[in-house]
């Protein structure tokens, strides 16, 4: 990414170029965006003339490359593991924090077609695969479902009750 990839004005903005040259916009939260600014001021990136540069640089001002990023995700995964070693899984990538994302939008009720843009697939096929690993969106598909072909119910709350207690003594 370049500094140029960002739009600050509403609505803030990124242009991710990923796999296979494809290029997607992709929209920023108020809050991202504000880290963003305040980034781009420390590493003193405002000016227009920076648009080239990368935004995300190592310690020689070159682009970060994906072990750089991994090395620092990986450093601040260590420390937080300090605090609360459970709340981390044991490998942590760039991916693992990607395939989070797609997945809180998911359970979010967030449609397939979006996500699929915000990740950058081109089929909604490739995206699906996070629907299908979720359990608890396919119970909750199931008893969607369910409620519509399900009978309404013939008993009231007192005749059920009745029914529970005879078989008791049935039993």
């Amino acid at each position: 990414m370049q500094v140029a990839d960002i739009r600050a004005k509403a609505p803030a903005t990124i242009r991710l170029t990923g796999k296979g040259n494809k290029t997607r916009i992709i929209p920023l939260m108020p809050q991202t965006i504000s880290i963003i600014r305040k980034y781009m001021a420390d590493q003193e990136l405002l000016d227009e003339i920076k648009g080239k540069e990368p935004l995300f640089s190592n310690r020689m001002r070159k682009k970060m490359t994906r072990a750089g990023l991994s090395y620092i995700l990986n450093k601040y995964v260590e420390q937080a593991r300090v605090a609360n070693k459970d709340l981390f899984p044991k490998k942590m990538s760039a991916y693992v924090l990607r395939h989070s994302k797609a997945m809180h939008l998911l359970q979010s009720g967030v449609n397939l077609i979006y996500i699929r843009d915000f990740l950058g697939h081109s089929s909604v096929t490739t995206t699906e695969i996070y629907a299908k690993s979720d359990p608890e969106i396919k119970r909750k598909a199931i008893e969607g479902a369910s409620a519509k072909v399900l009978p309404k119910e013939k008993f009231s709350v007192k005749e059920k009750k009745d029914l529970c207690d005879w078989l008791k003594t049935v039993i």
